[in-house]
C-alpha cells in the first residue's frame, strides 16, 4: 500500500512538472485543486488580469514569482477537486509534503487534530497579516483552540440564483423589479404554487440526484436559521430528534413532492435547466455567479437581462446561510529549512494582500476591510452578498470527518424526497449513521 501512494504521488508530481530547483532559488511547493489553465493563463503575470478561479490563482501566482525580490519560486501541483483530499493524503504518507495547500475550512480540523499543519499566529504577526481584519466567518474558520492555522482566502455559500424573468411572469417581483423573497415556509410554499400555475416551470432547480453536498447544505441552513443546535458541544454525536430537523425535512419533502424542484436533477443538469429557463431559482454557491453574469449578457440567453444572486432567504427566525470557505495552510515537513517555511510565509502575505482579486470569482472576502471597500460592493451583485460573512454557519469546527459527515447526511435527505423515504426513517438513519462514523472518528 505504501508503494502504491508513493506511486500515487510521484505521478502526481510529474505531471506538474516537478523538477530540481534552480540555482540560488528558494522553491516551495503549492498544491491546489481550481482547475488548469495553462494555456491561457500560464504567462499571465497580473492576477488582475485573471479571470475566474483557475485564471486568477494562476496569475497570483505568477505575479509572485515575477517580482518578488527574495529569490523564492512557487511550484504549483494541480490536483484533481474529486480526489483532492485523497490525493494529499497519499503525499503525507509518502513523506512527499507540500509546502502550502488549499484547504476547504470544513477539512482544516481534521489536519489541526493530526497535528500535520502549523499554528501561523507568529508568522502573521511578523510578516503583517492582520489576524483582526479577518471576517467573522474566516476567523472561526482557521482558529482551532485559540491558535490560528491557515490563511483565509474566501467565504463561499449557499444561494438563490434567480430568473427574475420568470418571477415576474408569476408575479412574484416588487416595484422595483427585484424578487419579492419569502419570509417563512408558508410563504415559500404560496409562491411556489403560483410560480407554477402561472409559468408552468417548477420554482426550483436544485441537484438532488447522485448528489450529497447540496442536500446537505439545504438541510443545514434550514436547521441553522431554527436556532437549533445539530451537533452536541463536544463535536462526538448528532441529535436529528428534535423540531427543527422534523421542520426542515418536511418542508424539502413537500416541495419535491408537489413537483415544485425540478426532479432527479444532478448538479450539471441542475445548473443547466436554470440557464435553459427551467425553472425560477437555482440554489448553489457562490462560485457561479461569474459564469451565469456572463450568460445574462449573451443575447441568446435565457437569462438576457434577468439574472440576479441573494443570500437564501431566511424563512425562519434567524438569518443564517451554509458557508465554508478555503483557505491555505503551511504543512509540517513540507519545508526543509526556515529559509523555505519563511518563503513560504512571505508567499501567504502576498496573497493576504492580493484577496481582493480573488473576490472577483464570486467568493466573499476573508477581509473585512475588503469587504467593506467600495471596490468590492461595485462589483456586480456583491453589495447584498456582504452580510454572509457573519451570518454564515458550517458544522461546528471540532466535528471530525466533516466530508464524510456531509456525505452521509446528504445522502438521507434525498431519500426523503426522491424516494418520499419517511422523515421519522431519515431521522433514524441519519442519527445512526453519523453518530457510528463520529465515535470512529480520529480525533
Amino acid at each position: 500500500m505504501k508503494r502504491l501512494l508513493i506511486c500515487l504521488s510521484a505521478t502526481l508530481l510529474a505531471a506538474c512538472g516537478a523538477r530540481t530547483p534552480e540555482a540560488g532559488k528558494t522553491e516551495i511547493t503549492l498544491m491546489r485543486f481550481f482547475g488548469s489553465c495553462e494555456a491561457q493563463y500560464g504567462q499571465v503575470v497580473k492576477t488582475a488580469e485573471g479571470v475566474g478561479e483557475c485564471g486568477i490563482v494562476t496569475a497570483l501566482v505568477n505575479e509572485f514569482n515575477a517580482t518578488n525580490t527574495d529569490g523564492i519560486v512557487v511550484k504549483t501541483q494541480i490536483g484533481e477537486w474529486g480526489p483532492y483530499y485523497d490525493q494529499l493524503t497519499a503525499r503525507l504518507v509518502a513523506k512527499d509534503i507540500p509546502a502550502v495547500a488549499v484547504m476547504h475550512e470544513s477539512a482544516l480540523g481534521d489536519y489541526v487534530r493530526r497535528k500535520l499543519v502549523l499554528p501561523l499566529d507568529e508568522d502573521f504577526k511578523r510578516v503583517g497579516v492582520p489576524v483582526d481584519d479577518f471576517t467573522e466567518h474566516a476567523r472561526r474558520g482557521t482558529s482551532f483552540n485559540g491558535q490560528t492555522y491557515a490563511l483565509p482566502f474566501d467565504t463561499w455559500a449557499w444561494l438563490w440564483h434567480i430568473n427574475t424573468g420568470l418571477m415576474k411572469q408569476a408575479g412574484l417581483t416588487g416595484a422595483d423589479g427585484q424578487p419579492a423573497l419569502p419570509r417563512s415556509p408558508d410563504e415559500l410554499l404560496a409562491q411556489a404554487r403560483q410560480f407554477k400555475q402561472r409559468t408552468g416551470k417548477p420554482y426550483f432547480a436544485w441537484a438532488v440526484a447522485n448528489e450529497t453536498a447540496a442536500n446537505d447544505r439545504t438541510f443545514l441552513t434550514l436547521v441553522a436559521q431554527q436556532n437549533a443546535r445539530l451537533f452536541s458541544a463536544d463535536g462526538k454525536t448528532i441529535d436529528m430528534h428534535q423540531p427543527a430537523v422534523v421542520n426542515a425535512l418536511t418542508l424539502m419533502q413537500m416541495l419535491y413532492r408537489e413537483g415544485h424542484v425540478r426532479p432527479n436533477l444532478d448538479y450539471a443538469a441542475a445548473n443547466q435547466a436554470f440557464l435553459n429557463g427551467e425553472a425560477g431559482v437555482v440554489v448553489v454557491g457562490t462560485w457561479t455567479i461569474d459564469q451565469f453574469l456572463r450568460e445574462s449578457q449573451k443575447p441568446e440567453s435565457k437569462l438576457k437581462g434577468a439574472y440576479t444572486v441573494k443570500p437564501f432567504p431566511q424563512l425562519y427566525e434567524k438569518p443564517a446561510v451554509f458557508a465554508d470557505g478555503h483557505s491555505w495552510a503551511l504543512f509540517k515537513g513540507g519545508t526543509q529549512d526556515a529559509k523555505a517555511h519563511e518563503a513560504a510565509v512571505k508567499f501567504l502575505k502576498f496573497v493576504w494582500d492580493h484577496s481582493a482579486e480573488w473576490s472577483r470569482t464570486g467568493h466573499l472576502p476573508v477581509s473585512k476591510t475588503v469587504a467593506q471597500s467600495e471596490a468590492f460592493r461595485a462589483l456586480p451583485l456583491r453589495a447584498a452578498l456582504t452580510e454572509i460573512t457573519q451570518t454564515g454557519v458550517g458544522m461546528p469546527g471540532n466535528v471530525p470527518t466533516q466530508r464524510g459527515i456531509e456525505l452521509l447526511i446528504g445522502e438521507d435527505v434525498a431519500n426523503v424526497m426522491i424516494s418520499g423515504k419517511p422523515v421519522a426513517e431519515v431521522q433514524a438513519s441519519v442519527e445512526k449513521r453519523v453518530n457510528k462514523a463520529l465515535k470512529k472518528a480520529r480525533r
